[in-house]
């Protein structure tokens, strides 16, 4: 790897922000590039090329992306189901950014690996109308029925890479994400997801002692939540697999409902809350869990990490960035 370009499209967003540092570690040159302003990424590293620029635009990947011996594309505008559900044509207009990835990819030559970051809302919704849900195995995306918008764009990228690898030889790779939560995430503004929302609103209720919470949905919809760690280690995993070709999940199978999230937060936290459930809110699909026998048949391994260990790093990161950007002491 000495002297490989590895590029991180998205690399200024939550999970592009621990890949990077994980490439870093690993000794690949990295090249990180966002849409963003460079101040306003989850992180930054010393020793990486930081780039702002615009991956819809052909000519950005082109200049970007053709060099590089590794692409990881997570690229994508996207967020809770809060946003998802309300900006699809948003969310689908990503579908021009892996796409102009693949073009530099396909033009450059150089590209032994190319990542691509799917979604378990690819998924047909009729496998998912259940709380007590039968895991999804990768075979549940067709036919297809896809979370429109977001899932949709997804699933047709999935084809992409599958048919660039097919007729450029281009080496795609392609996991299906589970609810990735974690530290340096997003936990306010409106793009944040569920286990990242719930302690924002349960550390604000310790702040203040106001324990009034507002759940979306009935609290009964089942998923499952992956630690970053996990996530990125199963993007190097998959990434430099020979034999992962076609769309894997990469996901928790530790099933919990959004109830028994709030219960591992009040348990952290050392409070109780008043739970006022909000049933015209955004909530997803009732249940989702990611079956794990193909990333063990391919890689001998699965996400392990479990959720009260990863819900109580998660908090206390959100805590510290809540308490120092109101100046609001601990208690």
């Amino acid at each position: 790897m000495s002297g490989e370009l590895a590029v991180v499209g998205g690399g200024g967003g939550f999970i592009g922000g621990h890949l990077v540092k994980s490439l870093l570690d690993q000794g690949y040159k990295v090249r990180s590039v966002d849409i963003k302003p460079i101040d306003e990424w989850y992180q930054v590293h010393e020793g990486v090329e930081n780039v702002q620029a615009d991956l819809k635009l052909i000519d950005s990947s082109m200049e970007y992306m053709s060099d590089a011996d590794r692409i990881y594309q997570l690229a994508a505008d996207m967020g809770g189901m809060g946003f998802i559900e309300l900006n699809k044509a948003l969310c689908m207009l990503s579908v021009l950014t892996t796409t102009h990835a693949l073009m530099a990819a396909k033009e450059g030559g150089k590209c032994k690996r190319f990542f691509f970051s799917s979604s378990a809302c690819v998924y047909n919704a009729d496998k998912q109308k259940c709380e007590d849900v039968i895991p999804l195995k990768e075979v549940d995306a067709y036919p297809a029925a896809a979370e429109d918008g977001y899932g949709w764009e997804k699933l047709f990228t999935e084809r992409m890479c599958r048919h660039f690898r097919e007729d450029f030889g281009i080496q795609t790779r392609c996991a299906r994400f589970h609810n990735v939560y974690g530290t340096f995430g997003t936990w306010d503004g409106g793009r944040e997801k569920a286990p990242a929302a719930l302690t924002r609103k349960i550390i604000a209720a310790k702040l203040s002692g106001n324990h009034d919470m507002e759940v979306w949905g009935d609290g009964k919809q089942t998923r499952s939540f992956m630690y970053i760690d996990d996530c990125v280690k199963g993007i190097n995993m998959i990434t430099d697999s020979d034999n992962v070709l076609e769309p894997i999940n990469l996901g928790s199978n530790e099933l919990t409902t959004i109830n028994g999230l709030v219960d591992i937060l009040e348990d952290i936290a050392g409070i109780k809350m008043n739970r006022n459930y909000n049933l015209d809110a955004p909530k997803g699909v009732n249940g989702r869990n990611s079956d794990n026998d193909l990333i063990n048949e391919y890689l001998g391994w699965e996400p392990g990490i479990k959720l009260r260990d990863g819900m109580e790093r998660t908090y206390n990161w959100i805590y510290e960035q809540m308490t120092t950007k109101s100046g609001v002491g601990a208690s």
